[in-house]
């Protein structure tokens, strides 16, 4: 069992972080007897305090520890290249998209399927202690040829699987925003809003977290270059934009997500790896919707020409794009409705969303894990041990960075 990685320099024990803070020339070409020490290291699986751990996958070597670019909030990570005896310093090469954990105490890590690696942290709250680092996903080959660059990412594990989000699209004037009022207040409990970001300043009474996440446009431009939104748009010199974890928190919750969105944010969230359900909403006919949109006298006439034009060229992108995968008519408000519930599986009987609670695992500050298929077993060591193991069945996870990875079954069981 590796202890973390150092080596001895003026009677001097460094360790890695100690390494890259004091010695940057070695974010290029690596030492020799460093490397050795590194790549010969074995896995490591449960440690003590303030550790780095490594884990090998084909000629990288992938080392969790300490913070993020010096952010205590986050978890750093480094890439030592085999083949170029390089090291990959986050500071100035890689990318990291999601939203990763905090540092903590200590890790387990281990090489899954799919480019990812488990890594469970030691002394964390139990819904903060599965995490999964995405390094040769498909989202992150996807996004390293997007940018150019090196890419890694975080994904929260979650256990038990939460129903789809869904997003809702339609004209102005289609009664999209009566459809969602209408299912909010028959089923309070199943549905919630993802409360979006803006960098424009509050209004009178609106509330930080409730009405927006007011933010600053640096701050928003660069999460959005980190792929943490799904969605974002440029109106009036101010940014606004749905991201990830808004979406996410919801679902954590125990309540569906609903976004109403245009056509160009649904093709956008079509594009993210988020799982959603798309419905477009359509008038019965131009001059109807037309009619609606007269009727509300809060627009001028020529704001009610402009969106006459934009509904056609929204609707005719909505049929024919391929983003939804269900198109409703609001001819008839209550029938719509009726088949808007149909849609989501949801009856007048049985208005329940029966998503398991967030949990995770309080792991064992000595341990041993050992993996066999898509199980992940950790067996609690020492004097004082109950001689049970805590099992992970990762069989069915799905979903993945930059959201959350669901699916995670977790059972205890005697270790005979």
């Amino acid at each position: 069992m590796l202890s973390g990685f150092g080596f001895f320099c003026s009677n001097r024990l460094f360790s890695l972080r100690s390494l890259f803070a004091f010695f940057p020339k070695f974010c290029g070409e690596a030492a020799a007897f460093f490397v050795d020490h590194l790549v010969n290291g074995q896995h490591t699986n449960g440690f003590g305090e303030d550790r780095d751990t490594t884990v090998q996958i084909g000629d990288r070597s992938y080392v969790i520890g300490g913070s993020h670019e010096g952010n205590p909030l986050f978890l750093g990570v480094q890439i030592h290249d085999k083949t170029t005896n390089k090291w990959l310093c986050f500071r100035s090469i890689p990318t990291v998209l999601g939203t990763g954990p905090k540092p903590c105490k200590g890790y387990s890590a281990i090489v899954l399927k799919q480019g990812r690696i488990l890594v469970i942290k030691k002394g964390s709250a139990s819904d903060d202690s599965i995490w999964f680092l995405e390094v040769d996903s498909p989202f992150v080959r996807e996004q390293r040829k997007l940018l150019g660059k090196e890419v890694v990412a975080w994904s929260k594990g979650v256990r038990g699987n939460a129903e789809k989000p869904i997003v809702i699209s339609g004209p102005s004037g289609v009664g999209k925003g009566t459809l969602i009022t209408m299912l909010m207040k028959e089923f309070p409990s199943m549905f919630g809003f993802s409360v979006s970001h803006t960098t424009r300043s509050p209004r009178c009474m609106e509330k930080n977290g409730v009405h927006y996440h007011f933010t600053d446009k640096t701050v928003m431009e660069k999460e959005i270059n980190d792929g943490k939104f799904l969605e974002f748009a440029s109106v009036h010199g101010n940014l606004y934009g749905t991201s990830i974890e808004s979406v996410e928190v919801v679902t954590d919750s125990g309540k569906r997500c609903i976004l109403d969105i245009d056509v160009q944010g649904a093709r956008s969230v079509k594009a993210s790896s988020l799982d959603a359900v798309f419905i477009f909403v359509c008038p019965p006919s131009m001059k109807e919707l037309e009619d609606r949109l007269r009727a509300r006298g809060t627009e001028t006439e020529e704001q009610i020409q402009k969106r006459l034009r934009n509904a056609e060229a929204e609707i005719k992108a909505g049929k024919s794009s391929g983003i939804f995968e269900h198109i409703l008519y609001n001819d008839n408000l209550e029938e719509c409705y009726k088949n808007l519930k149909n849609l989501l599986g949801i009856n007048d009987d049985a208005p329940v969303n029966g998503v398991e609670a967030v949990e995770g695992i309080n792991l064992p500050k000595e341990h041993t894990v050992t993996k066999k298929e898509d199980k992940i077993m950790i067996q609690e060591t020492g004097e004082a041990t109950k001689n049970d193991m805590i099992v992970l069945d990762l069989s069915s996870i799905n979903g993945g960075a930059p959201g959350r990875t669901r699916g995670i079954v977790l059972d205890t069981v005697k270790s005979s």
